[in-house]
């Protein structure tokens, strides 16, 4: 099994210099034409990837060609079931370790539906490899890495697109080309809400790994030592080494669709913080299942988020956005309220740009066009989005203990944002029933942030740095920006 390294793989055969200018960027291969097949990888076979399979397989004259997970039983199950679904068109081959895949040269493109922790690498070595990427969000399991994907991207000249579905609706689109454009006065406050039931995971002991999963290529970079059943095969999502909270898991999707209403000369927030905890379930898991998250942008205007798992009778399921303009005006679930009224307007506007095809076909012209500009949701707004929710949740990270109360937050002289967390609080204490007495809220502190450099500045800049960045594994680690 080869560990060779995605870059030095690239220097030995010489694939980055005999590869083809095409519209200004390098991509593998020759120039393709409407008719000619797409060899795809898809790497992660539970979950999103079982979305993935089906979405390639619906696709004209693409091939999946290569199958990779680390569970045996995972990757034979799915590479008969892509031969029975394709009618024998696809015949993948199978692979635990991505690298094998990578180093195919008849292999187009990858397709990341792993564990967050694997995202950016993935994408990282494929596109040294020459190869274009369609990676699941988010992008990034930290700041660093989403920045040395996006230097990536620049250095291969590859199509990398986001698993941000919103990116590909002209409707979405168009409404936020209308909020730039003035049609409901200047944009104060861009909302978005991850609020949808989850369960406890129990606690689970330390344990040997199972025969049929290759442990080692299954942490790949995370700085795990010790196997156990909490982590296979989903949840994984709400332990820092591994996931990012549903913060940063469905809500990405809402933090990518909030950020994207933000002026469209905005990069990075100045500012964030965030307030919740992990209530009632008492279980393993390391992720708030409440959180109240905000951020500043240098214009002024700001990103709420609201995070509610927690099941109660009369839970109300919002997985949506809202936007909050300074006149007062406000949109929510599509309806336009003028200042002070209680009557809502359909939202009417014309369809906005986006690639035809939904999410994989429009990952599929990119590719055949060999032109990044045509992703919907491009590297780069993968990682201001990405990057967004980062910053929220490690404020949180570095967050301490302070009484259950509607006075726990700690953001100023910010009414609106005192009055949203308000709203959640009254949630979680009357719906939920947390008790005041006995429980307690971190609050994380007010981090500030240059987007220029993507370091922090400021009280708390140490420590928010050392957030910055996740210790990889020997073998797996993310290069730094300078040396992709």
């Amino acid at each position: 099994m080869t560990r060779t390294n995605r870059r030095n793989f690239l220097a030995a055969t010489g694939a980055v210099g005999g590869s083809l200018l095409i519209a200004g960027t390098r991509a593998s291969g020759q120039i393709r034409g409407a008719n000619d097949r797409l060899r795809i990888a898809v790497a992660g076979l539970n979950g999103r990837g079982q979305s993935h399979i089906e979405g390639w397989l619906g696709q004209d004259n693409v091939e999946i060609a290569w199958l990779i997970d680390p569970d045996q039983r995972v990757l034979q199950r799915a590479i008969q079931a892509v031969k029975e679904k394709s009618d024998g068109q696809s015949r993948p081959k199978g692979a635990a370790d991505v690298r094998r895949a990578l180093d195919d040269k008849t292999l187009d493109a990858i397709s990341v539906a792993t564990p967050n922790h694997w995202h950016s690498l993935i994408t990282i070595w494929a596109a040294q490899a020459g190869k274009h990427v369609y990676v699941e969000k988010p992008m990034s399991h930290d700041v660093a890495e989403g920045r040395v994907a996006v230097e990536a991207q620049k250095n291969y000249g590859v199509v990398i697109q986001h698993g941000t579905q919103q990116r590909s609706s002209a409707k979405t689109a168009g409404l936020h080309q209308a909020i730039h454009s003035g049609k409901f006065g200047r944009l104060k406050i861009s909302y978005g809400y991850c609020c949808k039931p989850r369960g406890s995971i129990g606690h689970q002991s330390a344990s040997d790994a199972p025969s049929y999963l290759d442990w080692n290529l299954w942490r790949g970079p995370a700085d795990l030592d010790q196997y156990h059943a909490n982590l296979v095969h989903y949840d994984w999502h709400w332990f820092w080494k591994t996931g990012n909270g549903d913060l940063n898991n469905q809500g990405t999707h809402q933090l990518d669709v909030a950020r994207w209403a933000i002026d469209p000369d905005q990069t990075h927030p100045v500012r964030a913080m965030a307030i919740g905890g992990r209530f009632q379930w008492r279980d393993q898991g390391e992720t708030p299942n409440t959180m109240f998250g905000m951020a500043e942008y240098p214009n002024g205007q700001q990103v709420f988020f609201n995070v509610r798992n927690v099941n109660y009778e009369g839970y109300q399921r919002q997985v949506e956005n809202e936007y909050y303009f300074e006149d007062g005006g406000r949109i929510v679930r599509n309806m336009y309220f003028a200042k002070g009224s209680s009557q809502g307007e359909p939202i009417e506007v014309a369809d906005g740009r986006v690639t035809p095809g939904g999410n994989w076909g429009s990952f599929v012209t990119a590719c055949r066009a060999g032109d990044p500009s045509l992703a919907n949701g491009n590297v780069t707004d993968a990682h201001y989005g990405c990057v967004l929710g980062h910053l929220m949740n490690n404020s949180y990270r570095l967050g301490e203990q302070v009484p259950f109360n509607r006075k726990a937050g700690r953001f100023g002289d910010n009414a609106e944002a005192a009055e949203h967390f308000g709203r959640l609080h009254a949630t979680m204490h009357e719906g939920v029933g947390i008790a005041e007495d006995g429980n307690h809220y971190t609050v994380g502190p007010m981090l500030t942030f240059d987007p220029a450099t993507e370091r922090h500045t400021g009280d708390h800049a140490e420590s928010a740095n050392e957030l910055l960045k996740d210790p990889n594994r020997s073998g797996f680690e993310v290069p730094s920006a300078a040396n992709v």
